[in-house]
């Protein structure tokens, strides 16, 4: 009779996935991120160049042309020329930077932390309304659970004295 209550509940030696085991679910996740890391490590210039650009906003040279005072942009698909555009308006002084897209803040500290790491970020920690922090330790809560057990069996010895004697009074007390 007492090995039947044993093979009831808790834990069972040998149950279970092995120690280091994975799970199907976990093993197609670290295949998936791994595809992903190949992906974006093979393309990983062009992608920080995009957030660099991002960072910055989105710019256009435009340069006033000394002989009729007209507005003319830069923009080209050819790199080779627009650099040597851009390397002509800046030297004339004649050229100014427009931005169609302001510079993305959160693109620049994205950057910077993966750059020169995270700052350390502060952390204030606070009791209720804002008050101290209390610590209780394990002696006192003991402590408070043993005082609250000897009041309830003091109030239970009250409660059944005063039964006693409330049966004693009307009679009805057995024997």
């Amino acid at each position: 009779m007492n090995n039947l209550n044993k093979n009831r509940g808790g834990a069972r030696p040998n149950s279970g996935p092995k120690k280091g085991a994975k799970y199907a679910k976990t093993v197609a996740k670290e295949q998936a991120r791994e595809i992903a890391r190949q992906i974006i490590t093979e393309k990983l210039e062009p992608l920080i160049d995009a957030q660099i650009a991002n960072a910055l906003g989105i710019r256009h040279l435009i340069m006033r042309d000394p002989a009729t005072s007209k507005l003319v942009a830069t923009d080209t698909d050819d790199p080779r020329v627009a650099e040597a555009q851009i390397d002509a308006a800046m030297k004339s002084g004649n050229a100014v930077w427009i931005y169609t897209k302001d510079p993305n803040v959160r693109a620049i500290t994205e950057l910077l932390d993966r750059a020169i790491d995270k700052p350390a970020q502060q952390t204030r920690l606070t009791g209720m309304d804002d008050g101290p922090v209390l610590i209780k330790w394990q002696d006192e809560i003991d402590k408070r659970i043993a005082e609250g057990r000897q009041r309830a069996a003091r109030r239970n010895r009250e409660s059944t004295f005063d039964e006693i004697s409330s049966s004693k009074a009307d009679g009805t007390a057995q024997h």
